[in-house]
């Protein structure tokens, strides 16, 4: 493997050299300049945070680490030896496995088949399949990866398929593993299960680079922690030597208000009255159980639970766009009026006409054509709207003009509305979609998951503006698994499990033990202790994907 010795003569005070070191890395695409002059060092052995604001240049750096970019300028050792990475082979050849935020598994293949892709032996594959399940049993034995190696990857959690790709890494011998926004499409439970793996292949031996942009993961996990702000490194701390509060200072440039702000709610009149929702799929699953809550202006009712249990399908249906082939039964009124929910005008143009603005929880595939450029994006669904129009013709430069207002309103970096959606960070998506439905000024916004993969100064952003929107007298439904977003952001809350609504707490009346005994399907909550947290005995279908970021 190379750079498996030390380099000749060895480092001057005897230590072993990093695992990984960066020296003067810079890399830019035409004008924008994604990392200058990095330096970074990985000791072997640790956990190693990299945080920063979406479109810091975390991911590029890495990139370029994977071989997936070539630096314009710079060097990179591998246990202290310099090594030029080409390509994906090249890094792979030198140890260094990668874990991507949207996984690059075939769907239709088993684990055993996804773990050999690109791997294998020789033609025939029979011998490299069966070389793989001995060491994919040992693998999953030593560190808690177990997964059944005859699964087709489509039948898998969210969480279980991510395992797959840690198991893909470790089975092409890589002895540093670096993992992008690793639980961004990972339940709490599901969370915490990959830390006790990431802590057992740390104790191995192994060399983990964890790039997130949540401070409590890298708090909770990580030995060391670097910082990454507009493409520079700004900070590199022991993380026992560091707070939250200075973390965020350090991405952001200015100090962050870490808890939402925000003074008591005072609802008005029901805008939202939701009574006996049933929804059973094309499958013939019922996904929702005679779901009934109400909303009312100038309040937040937040909507906690494991994805998996029903939240998806509410959203859906309250948006005008139920999974083709359900059948739909209960009510739900708006201002009083009765919404059709299975005729002609039950979809989502509908219920935009009805006042009603919709952030869906997965934004790559509901929220944006990520081929179309931002501009474009400002408009989707709303492209009818009289001020985009002249006569029977678009209007392009007024909704030009109007994204480019949007863009700086909501700092979207970079403030190019010309670029496809594709071209900005997940988070830089985000605030696209925010930015469209809550300038819409919505008498109800529907958000799920509003900061999935967002990094810390975009949360308070996005925190102050759907705050701002309750304050205004709207209506928002809050969907989300982070509790801390859920707890801190509602005036109430209520708990789904299985596609039904389990109790309804005050933020200030409860606690994360019992919510996350909630969350389980435990309506039994009389003295539960503080820290509960979910308990292991969550139903293994409460841990399903409900939706990727």
């Amino acid at each position: 493997m190379a750079g498996a010795s030390e380099p000749a003569g060895g480092r001057p005070d005897g230590a072993a050299p990093p695992a990984i070191e960066l020296r003067g890395i810079s890399k830019a695409f035409g004008p924008v300049q994604a990392n200058r002059n990095i330096d970074l060092a990985v000791p072997r052995g640790t956990i190693h945070g990299i945080i920063g604001e979406n479109g810091a240049g975390k991911s590029t750096l890495m990139s370029i680490l994977y071989g997936f970019y070539k630096p314009d300028s710079g060097e990179i050792l591998v246990n202290g030896q310099p090594i030029t990475i080409s390509d994906s082979q090249t890094a792979i050849r030198a140890g260094i496995g990668m874990v991507f935020q949207h996984f690059k598994l075939v769907q239709n293949f088993t684990v055993l088949e996804n773990v050999i892709l690109g791997a294998e032996d020789g033609r025939l594959l029979r011998p490299s399949l069966a070389k793989a399940r001995g060491v994919l049993k040992q693998l999953a034995a030593e560190y808690q990866l177990n997964v059944d190696p005859d699964e087709t990857i489509e039948e898998l959690s969210v969480g279980h398929q991510q395992r797959v790709e840690i198991l893909k890494a470790l089975y092409r011998q890589a002895d540093i593993l670096i993992l992008d926004e690793p639980t961004g499409v990972l339940t709490p439970a599901e969370a915490d299960h990959l830390f006790r793996i990431l802590e057992g292949l740390r104790d191995e031996g192994k060399t983990i680079i964890l790039i997130t942009h949540k401070l409590r993961e890298i708090m909770e996990i990580t030995d060391n922690v670097s910082v990454m702000r507009r493409g520079e490194m700004v900070a590199s701390v022991r993380t026992a030597e560091t707070s939250p509060e200075e973390l965020a200072e350090l991405m952001v440039g200015r100090k962050v208000l870490l808890n939402v702000d925000k003074a008591p709610a005072r609802p008005g009149a029901p805008v939202l009255e939701v009574r006996d929702l049933r929804l059973v799929d094309a499958d013939g699953v019922e996904r929702l159980r005679g779901i009934g809550f109400d909303i009312r202006a100038g309040e937040i009712l937040g909507i906690a639970g494991v994805s998996g249990n029903g939240q998806t399908q509410l959203l859906e249906l309250l948006g005008g766009y139920p999974e083709k082939g359900s059948r739909v039964s209960g009510s739900i009124r708006v201002h009083g009026q009765e919404l059709d929910l299975t005729g002609t005008r039950s979809d989502a143009a509908t219920r935009r006409a009805r006042g009603i603005g919709h952030v869906p929880e997965d934004r790559q595939v509901e929220g944006l054509i990520m081929d179309f450029a931002a501009w474009e994006n400002v408009a989707f669904g709303y492209h009818h709207a009289p001020k985009y129009n002249r006569g029977w013709l678009m209007d392009n430069d007024a909704i030009r003009k109007d994204a480019e207002g949007k863009i700086a309103r909501f700092d979207v970096r970079p403030p190019n509305c010309h670029l496809a959606a594709r071209n900005f960070s997940g988070g830089n998506q985000q605030k696209i979609v925010v930015a469209r439905e809550i300038e819409r000024n919505p008498d109800l916004l529907l958000i799920g998951q509003p900061t999935r993969g967002v990094d810390i100064g975009a949360i308070e952003f996005i925190h102050k503006r759907i705050v701002e929107l309750r304050d205004a007298g709207k209506a928002v439904l809050l969907v989300s698994v982070e509790l801390d977003e859920i707890l801190s952001l509602s005036d109430r809350i209520a708990v789904m499990f299985d596609g039904r609504i389990m109790g309804e707490r005050l933020p200030g009346q409860t606690t994360t033990g019992e919510l996350g005994l909630l969350m389980a399907g435990i309506t039994d909550t009389a003295h539960v202790p503080d820290d509960a947290g979910i308990p292991p005995g969550t139903p293994p279908h409460a841990e399903a994907a409900g939706d990727t970021a």
